[in-house]
């Protein structure tokens, strides 16, 4: 231990991620840091004396939570100046990932101290890697307003975006959640929904929107535990196609308008390309001329 604590280097800020469940996903580094820092800086201590005790380890520990973060990050610039060495870790997962976190490495930062990441289990990237999803590219939104208006409003931002949208929810708003994806996304994108990552009930399941609700409701266990939902991307409408409203809004407004104006007033009306519309118009002028 004597020599791991000597290898450890003074005034820094170690940001350690910590199992989001079973206890054993934890690397040895960070075991190793968790052993020889002086002081461990943790969202909750009782959970964290709780991982402590099953590694048979045991550090001073200090509170570090959304609701003291600025004041306990000058305890910690305090240790650090004394030259010690700090571990930040949340409950569960890694810090400053939708917990408690960034604003403490921000301000040991602008102090001029080390921070380290120590890398280990995230919920998002756990439950992405065992989707399936193919989509190359995701989107990490965290958790999504509590408020059903000001979660809709965000929703409406994200739809149209073609990559797969992942927001962690609590299980006491798991249900209007969902209402509001299917509400504002659509009932026919697809949603896998996973909960109790590495626990012993975890659940992966896969689904359209529009059925997630029901799968919900038929099974309340299925409610509990924190969740992570992943979102598939909007489909990315090809460059030369516009949609079957949209041509017929031209086609309706070419027979009475010059083709300019047509196509700008169809574009105002629909919000499609102006270029793509154009196109699409004057194909239409040429099949009308060859009738």
């Amino acid at each position: 231990m004597q020599q791991c604590k000597d290898m450890m280097t003074q005034s820094t800020l170690y940001v350690v991620a910590t199992p989001i469940g079973n206890l054993r996903d934890i690397s040895l580094r960070a075991l190793d840091v968790l052993a020889s820092v002086d002081v461990i800086a943790a969202e909750d201590t009782r959970t964290t004396r709780h991982l402590l005790a099953h590694h048979s380890l045991s550090v001073k520990m200090m509170a570090l939570h959304q609701h003291n973060e600025r004041a306990a990050a000058e305890k910690v610039i305090a240790l650090l100046q004394a030259g010690q060495s700090v571990a930040l870790v949340t409950d569960a997962g890694t810090p400053g990932v939708s917990d408690p976190g960034a604003i403490l490495v921000e301000l040991v930062r602008e102090q001029g101290f080390r921070v380290t990441p120590i890398p280990g289990a995230n919920a998002a990237v756990c439950a992405l890697s065992a989707s399936g999803i193919t989509e190359p590219n995701f989107l990490f939104y965290g958790f999504l307003p509590t408020k059903t208006g000001a979660r809709k409003r965000s929703l409406e931002a994200l739809k149209s975006l073609p990559h797969t949208l992942i927001f962690y929810e609590a299980p006491h708003r798991i249900l209007e959640c969902i209402t509001d994806l299917a509400a504002v996304m659509g009932a026919h994108r697809r949603i896998t929904i996973a909960r109790e990552l590495t626990k012993l009930f975890e659940t992966i399941h896969h689904c359209d929107l529009g059925d997630a609700l029901p799968w919900l409701k038929a099974d309340a266990n299925q409610q509990k535990g924190e969740f992570v939902l992943l979102i598939s991307g909007a489909e990315v409408q090809k460059e030369s196609e516009i949609s079957a409203q949209s041509l017929h809004t031209l086609e309706i407004l070419l027979e009475d308008l010059p083709l300019k104006q047509a196509v700008k007033l169809a574009a105002d009306i629909t919000g499609e390309s102006r270029k793509i519309l154009y196109a699409m118009a004057l194909s239409l002028k040429e099949e009308s001329s060859a009738q």
